[in-house]
């Protein structure tokens, strides 16, 4: 009889421990799928997308600057290739963008 009985505590205390487990594997899920419209998150994305315009503009806008001190003539390098700077900035943020939403899979 008690070896009966401890067979049942035992899985009862399994049941439980299933249970908890499942519990907490919800929770995550849940918050993964909550991270993922939370304000936090598109603040970041916003940032990132910033720094993914800013950085090829500057790095297109020195080079061009450079070109331009060396080699003056009438197309101005620092425009165009300020210019290239800011299209290759929005193409790496809008692909950025798009992989993070879940529409680049």
């Amino acid at each position: 009889m008690t070896r009966r009985k401890e067979e049942e505590e035992r899985e009862r205390q399994e049941h439980e421990l299933t249970e908890q487990i499942a519990r907490k594997a919800k929770r995550r899920l849940d918050a993964r799928r909550h991270d993922a419209s939370a304000v936090w998150f598109w603040l970041g994305m916003f940032g990132l997308v910033g720094w993914s315009v800013a950085v090829p503009t500057v790095i297109g806008t020195a080079i061009g600057v450079w070109i331009d001190q060396r080699i003056p003539g009438d197309p101005s390098w620092t425009l165009t290739l300020m210019l290239v700077g800011v299209a290759v900035g929005i193409v790496v943020a809008w692909r950025w963008v798009r992989e993070e939403s879940g529409h680049g899979r």
